[in-house]
C-alpha cells in the first residue's frame, strides 16, 4: 500500500449545510484504512464515493484533467473542498499516481493527440496508436495498460462506464496483475459487479454511516444483477 489511511476532520468543516459537508458519512466515519492493494467504494449516486476519490487526488497531489468548465445554475463553493479537511497517511513517503474519470478522459486524449502532432514518438507509450482514432473502450484499455505498469497510486471513478463486459474483465485482470506485482495501489469507485469481483479486493460501502466494509454478495449490485439474470420478469 502507498497510502494507509485517510482521516476526516469534521471539527474543521467550513459548513454543515452544503455538500459534501452535509453528508453523514463524512461526519460519522473517523477514518478509512487501506490494507489491501485494491479497494472499491460502492454506494448509490450522491453517497459521496466519487467525492472522496477526487478529494484523495487533490490531497495526494494527483492532477485531474479537466476540460472547459461551465458555470452551473446553482453554484456550490464547497463542492470541491473536502481535500482540505482530510489527512492522508502515507506508508513510505509520497508516490506519483493518476486520477481517471470517463467524463474527463476525452480531454486528456485530445490533448495527447495535439502533443503527438509535434512528437509522434510519445504515442509509443500507448501502443503506437493515436487514442483518438480508437474506440472509446480500446483507448481506455490502451491507457490503462500503459499507465498502470508504473509504480503509483491509481484513483478511478467508475471506469466501467464505456467498457463492455469482456473489457471490464480485461481491466480486472490488469488491476490484479499490477497489484500482485507490488508497485500499484488502486482505489476505485464503481457500480460494476464485474469489477467488484476482483480477487482479494476490499469493498467499502457508503450506503450506511459510517463507511463500512461489506462482502461482494452483500452489495446491491450483486443482488440486483443476480436477481435479474435468474428472473428478469420480476423487475417489470
Amino acid at each position: 500500500m502507498h497510502i494507509r489511511k485517510v482521516t476526516f476532520l469534521p471539527d474543521k468543516y467550513p459548513t454543515a449545510e452544503h455538500y459534501p459537508f452535509n453528508q453523514a458519512v463524512f461526519h460519522e466515519t473517523p477514518a478509512v484504512t487501506f490494507d489491501t492493494p485494491v479497494t472499491f467504494f460502492v454506494g448509490e449516486n450522491g453517497a459521496g464515493k466519487s467525492t472522496l476519490i477526487e478529494a484523495l487526488a487533490d490531497a495526494c497531489g494527483i492532477h485531474m484533467w479537466r476540460g472547459l468548465e461551465r458555470t452551473p445554475f446553482k453554484y456550490n463553493p464547497y463542492e470541491r473542498q473536502l481535500h482540505r479537511y482530510i489527512k492522508v497517511e502515507w506508508a513510505n513517503g509520497t508516490v506519483p499516481g493518476s486520477f481517471f474519470a470517463s467524463d474527463i478522459f476525452q480531454h486528456f486524449v485530445e490533448s495527447l493527440d495535439e502533443w503527438a502532432a509535434a512528437d509522434p514518438g510519445m504515442l509509443k507509450y500507448f501502443g503506437g496508436k493515436s487514442l483518438v482514432t480508437q474506440s472509446h473502450g480500446q483507448s481506455l484499455m490502451a491507457y490503462f495498460a500503459a499507465r498502470y505498469k508504473l509504480r503509483g497510486l491509481y484513483l478511478l471513478d467508475e471506469p466501467e462506464t464505456a467498457l463492455s463486459p469482456k473489457t471490464q474483465l480485461a481491466l480486472v485482470r490488469l488491476i490484479r496483475e499490477m497489484a500482485d506485482a507490488g508497485h500499484a495501489q488502486f482505489i476505485v469507485a464503481s457500480h460494476s459487479p464485474i469489477l467488484l469481483a476482483c480477487p482479494g479486493a476490499r469493498i467499502l460501502s457508503f450506503d450506511h454511516s459510517p463507511i463500512a466494509e461489506t462482502t461482494y454478495e452483500e452489495t446491491d449490485y450483486y443482488r440486483v444483477y443476480k436477481g435479474f439474470l435468474e428472473d428478469r420478469t420480476q423487475f417489470f
